[in-house]
């Protein structure tokens, strides 16, 4: 397997060095916990890129939401090329989980909205973690919560070679078992279609699909192809096709676990006929009959999770199995933003009991469900043997624990923590409106935090009628379309972001000089001392960085957020003095952050961006031409109805005219 290894192009600076040099040993000595206070901009990732790449550990980064953890994602895949850096958070765009409101007799049943990229991709993670160890997992909380046992995942697991002999129509009984649908017309993730002794199947972690040539019973030749267009990729010697679900179970697992469900159902039963409460008693008998028969016929059901205790063997109140169960036993946990993460990891198992022990109060979920939850605080810790915890400002949790702190508050560009300055919020719109056109006439980006979401909706549509080009970030909106709204800041295809929550911990935009922090003084979760650190450092990655503070009064969290940022900008300031360094703003390219969505993983041979062989080397004429020829190829593409090819093609055609307008500003 290959060692960590980064990126040549990037070496440690400033205090970097130090911090490495602090914490890797602690680690490779088996301190349990340490922690990393880097200030914004101070490239704590890069940092832990090298300790990583120091100790040699499969690693798990966990951060507090989805668009951080894909920025994440993506720095990573940047340090670590030759390594498998993967995603792995809720696939759900929407859930609303299943619930019981009995004030009301109100029942909620379970929706959702599954996102099928971020699906592939927590497959990939999972598939890596069991195939190699060069990994490096960035996940959101979703990391504790239930998944499948591991070693029901292990062993659905097909693996051929070139010259073995297998029994084709045990193969596709395999394929079946693991959840795989067969599809004679379309092929598609998680699917499989046979062509006489062909057999095509595109695995759930990946875009592309593989062929395997049977002559007899041996595998003749095993050929990776894009399903899309029929291009070859390569050809391969072996292959290894992961299962379509990580909650794959036996045949011989149904059916001892159907055995107990009813066992289970019974008791159920017979304690609500005893207490007279009929209607429960028919409620969670049909419900449960209705499971056991879809998972006697098909092998699943919906909500199987639910059964999750029962399928894996568990005892009663045991914790599920999670995606910490598929890393080796000397992994190490980063914990970025540790100051909000460890916090929302101790608080998710609550209240999931509370709303679940509801259901099965009331005969919607036998018992047995309770057991499909995320872990306790107390059992994350048990399961992980060392941590690192990342933060700017991390909580009293983490320092009281950590037994090794280092230090890093030296950004290598020079940068010192912006002005902060003090206004009055008489008028806060319309001063905040004068500065915005400033930015904008300096081609720099701001960022505007409200109390509410409602007023961050009603904001963006005030200076949208005033002519500036602005969009609103919250909760509501999706995580993809979150991704992409930061990058279109950033290319300056609008010039004001406003948000409630989202525009503080690690969102590392350089473009941002100014960041407005309407109503400061109104104390509370976000406006406490941490908060307006965490957005003060939003502008710390511009040199003309500076920071508006609307308020009437000076507050206890207002006092703390000022003088913690002067100590910083003296310590910057004495650093620069010292190595004469003159500040500048960080340079930094406006990669797609959720590009690595259509990218195969780095586990998958032939990975690459479309149309990047094409474009290597070409000058502009040649570039141009291409675009032309691909437009002809879409509009006939289009023509003939197909339609997912045209799609892929018009993709590619924006990234081919950015290159172009790069060049344009190049030459210019």
């Amino acid at each position: 397997m290959p060692d960590f290894r980064t990126s040549a192009a990037y070496r440690p600076t400033g205090d970097q060095p130090a911090a490495i040099e602090t914490l890797a040993p602690a680690i490779l000595a088996g301190e349990r916990y340490s922690t990393l206070l880097g200030a914004t901009g101070t490239g704590k990732t890069a940092t832990m890129a090298w300790i990583i790449e120091k100790v040699q550990k499969p690693s798990l980064i966990i951060a507090h939401n989805k668009t951080l953890a894909a920025q994440l994602c993506n720095e990573f895949r940047e340090f670590f090329p030759d390594n498998a850096v993967e995603y792995f958070v809720s696939y759900y765009d929407y859930y609303q989980p299943e619930a019981y409101v009995p004030q009301a007799d109100l029942y909620i049943e379970k929706d959702s909205s599954r996102n099928d990229d971020i699906d592939r991709l927590r497959h990939a993670a999972t598939a890596a973690l069991l195939s190699r160890r060069d990994v490096v997992i960035i996940a959101s909380v979703s990391a504790i919560y239930g998944l499948g046992s591991p070693d029901e995942y292990r062993e659905r697991v097909l693996e051929l070679a070139v010259g073995e002999e297998h029994d084709r129509d045990e193969v596709l009984r395999t394929l079946v078992d693991s959840q795989y649908a067969r599809n004679d017309t379309v092929l598609g993730r998680g699917r499989f279609r046979v062509k006489g002794d062909q057999l095509e199947v595109q695995p759930a972690n990946g875009e592309t699909a593989y062929r395997v040539s049977f002559f007899g019973d041996e595998v003749e030749q095993i050929t990776h192809f894009d399903p899309v267009t029929g291009e070859i990729l390569s050809r391969l010697d072996n292959l290894t096709i992961f299962p379509a679900t990580q909650y794959v179970t036996s045949k011989p697992t149904i059916e001892r676990a159907v055995a107990t469900i009813q066992s289970e159902l019974e008791a159920q039963v017979k304690m609500f006929e005893s207490e007279d409460r009929l209607l429960e008693a028919h409620r969670i008998r049909q419900r449960t009959e209705y499971d056991l028969e879809m998972m006697r016929e098909l092998g699943f059901c919906n909500g199987i999770e639910n059964y999750s205790r029962i399928l894996e063997g568990r005892a009663a109140g045991s914790h599920p199995f999670t995606l910490l169960d598929y890393f080796p036993s000397d992994f190490v946990c980063f914990i970025d933003e540790s100051h909000q993460t460890v916090p929302q990891v101790g608080g998710m198992y609550e209240g999931d009991r509370s709303r679940k022990q509801t259901l099965v109060d009331f005969g919607f979920r036998l018992p047995s469900a309770l057991d499909n939850r995320p872990l306790r605080f107390d059992e994350f810790l048990s399961k992980v043997p060392q941590f690192v915890f990342v933060s700017a400002t991390p909580g009293a949790y983490e320092l009281r624990h950590s037994t090794v702190v280092a230090e890093q508050l030296i950004r290598p560009t020079g940068i010192v923590d912006p002005e902060v300055e003090l206004r009055a919020t008489a008028n806060q719109i319309d001063d905040l409106l004068n500065e915005i056109r400033r930015r904008e006439e300096a081609n720099e980006r701001v960022l505007v935090t409200t109390l509410t979401k409602k007023m961050s909706e009603d904001l963006t549509d005030y200076l949208l009628e005033s002519g500036v080009k602005a969009r609103y970030l919250h909760s509501e909106v999706d995580t993809l379309e979150r991704i992409q709204i930061i990058r279109e800041l950033r290319l300056g295809e609008y010039d004001v972001l406003v948000g409630v929550n989202l525009l503080r911990e690690g969102l590392d935009l350089p473009e941002v000089s100014l960041v407005a922090v309407l109503d400061a003084d109104k104390e509370g979760f976000l406006r406490g001392k941490t908060a307006l650190i965490q957005t003060i450092g939003r502008a710390a990655r511009n040199v003309n960085g500076k920071v508006l503070l609307y308020a009437d009064k000076m507050t206890e969290a207002l006092t703390g957020a000022i003088e913690e940022t002067n100590r910083r900008r003296a310590i910057q300031l004495a650093y620069n003095e010292e190595h004469g360094i003159t500040p500048e703003t960080i340079i930094k390219g406006v990669s797609d952050i959720a590009e690595f969505l259509t990218l195969e993983s780095p586990t998958v041979p032939g990975r690459r961006r479309r149309g990047q062989a094409k474009v290597e080397g070409m000058d502009r004429a040649e570039l141009e031409k291409l675009v032309v020829t691909l437009e002809e190829e879409m509009f006939a593409a289009a023509t003939e109805l197909r339609f997912e090819y045209a799609a892929k093609l018009r993709d590619e055609i924006k990234e081919l005219r950015r290159e172009l307008q790069a060049l344009a500003q190049s030459a210019a």
